[in-house]
């Protein structure tokens, strides 16, 4: 399913990463202190950029011309602390802050808007109920599915604020209390940055597909919560710390995450595949730019030369760069006699969430997936079989590649079991 995070690319929401500042903060306050890495060549040190950050607040003072402002707002309070965020984010993100960014507070009421306005231009009724459809035939959500609404309720418990790359602005709600603006500011401040490197937009285009975008977007929300993680969990400690020392974080994460999913009702009644797209990025995102910071590469480059173009790099980051890179194969899916109304991929990610929910063992994997494809058809009339009934009935084919025969075969025999469980008679 098009992710909630996703399907937005940057412009989304971001509580589920204020969610997990705070649902970890007893368990940070237990850690070891960890010391915060040396910046990437080419970048200045801390001490630098605070002797930077005095003189720029000092530029932000009454009757500082605009053009030198590197935070732009009419909000003073969010100017001021903008200002004091952007210098040290800058250097943990290993992006270079390069223009002025644009902060503003919008009512509940005008966030709500501008996330309905941008629901109906990104994800209009025809393709949402296309896309429900899919996810229907394929076992994943129930046939009354609403996900226009659905998406729209889980948006309305969770919007707090975010970056929108298209105006290059973010926008915070103005009920905000300062400790709760302060890690949302974190986060969104990244992505402001990492707009500066990188087309945020480019990288999450819809053209590009289901699991790629879902990917770039793990590598862009991974790498601003580990970001934002650091700056805020360096405060509570008193030290700089560096997040990819701190091990197991995955998992802390995971499991802070899980049991915070209860505050939202819509989020939790979704269905699975709904709340793994809002949280995937978050959290399985923060683990790849872990793995890229470990592996010694430089901490933008999860959204430059690391990106990942599929969730199986994601999930498996040793496969995302050198030799043993594994780009997934392109599938063209065409059924005769057929007409073709929607089509996209699963990627790893939700072909784990397909098995999990059919047999309902959370364990399950699907290891060595290589690519695939599902086309959602409309089968013309049929003489004889009721043409009434028959005429424009949806139907659904999943097209899969592996990467050798043992876990074609593994996977084939697994689904073949579980074909009960989608909504109607299926072979594999």
């Amino acid at each position: 399913m098009p992710p909630v995070e996703g399907e937005f690319g940057a412009e989304c929401p971001s509580t589920a990463a204020h969610l997990i500042a705070a649902a970890l903060e007893d368990t940070l306050r237990s850690l070891p202190r960890y010391k915060y890495v040396s910046p990437p060549p080419g970048f200045p040190s801390m001490k630098r950029f605070g002797l930077w950050a005095a003189a720029f607040l000092v530029a932000c003072g009454p009757g500082a011309p605009d053009d030198a402002r590197m935070v732009v707002s009419s909000d003073r309070q969010l100017q001021t602390l903008a200002a004091e965020l952007l210098p040290g984010l800058s250097e943990r993100s290993g992006l270079e802050l390069r223009r002025p960014v644009r902060l503003e507070r919008r009512t509940r009421a005008e966030l709500e808007r501008y996330l309905v306005a941008k629901l109906d231009d990104e994800f209009p009724p025809d393709r949402s109920a296309r896309v429900a459809t899919s996810y229907h035939l394929l076992g994943l959500a129930p046939a009354d599915l609403d996900l226009r609404g659905l998406l729209l309720a889980v948006y309305r418990e969770q919007v707090a604020g975010f970056y929108d790359p298209d105006s290059t602005a973010l926008f915070v709600l103005a009920d905000q209390e300062r400790d709760a603006l302060r890690p949302l500011l974190l986060h969104e401040l990244v992505h402001a940055v990492q707009d500066q490197t990188v087309d945020l937009d480019a990288l999450t285009a819809p053209e590009l597909g289901n699991d790629r975008r879902m990917a770039a977007q793990a590598a862009i929300e991974g790498h601003a919560t580990l970001v934002m993680m650091e700056q805020v969990f360096g405060e509570m400690q008193g030290d700089d710390i560096d997040m990819s020392v701190i091990p197991d974080m995955g998992a802390e994460l995971r499991s802070a995450l899980a049991s915070a999913e209860t505050q939202f009702p819509a989020l939790a009644a979704a269905p699975a595949v709904l709340r793994e797209g809002l949280l995937f990025p978050y959290l399985e995102g923060a683990g790849y730019v872990l793995e890229v910071w470990r592996d010694g590469a430089a901490r933008g480059s999860s959204i430059t030369e690391r990106l990942p173009v599929s969730t199986e790099q994601v999930l498996h980051p040793d496969r995302a760069w050198g030799e043993a890179a594994d780009l997934p194969t392109a599938l063209e899916v065409t059924v005769e006699g057929a007409h073709v109304v929607h089509g996209d991929g699963l990627g790893q990610a939700e072909t784990r969430v397909l098995l999990r929910e059919l047999s309902g063992d959370p364990t399950l994997e699907a290891e060595g997936w290589d690519g695939d494809r599902y086309v959602l058809i409309e089968v013309p009339a049929v003489a004889g079989a009721g043409d009434e009934e028959s005429a424009g009935a949806a139907g659904l084919v999943w097209a899969t590649v592996w990467d050798d025969v043992a876990a074609r075969d593994a996977f084939v025999t697994r689904l073949d079991a579980l074909t009960g469980g989608f909504p109607r008679t299926a072979t594999v």
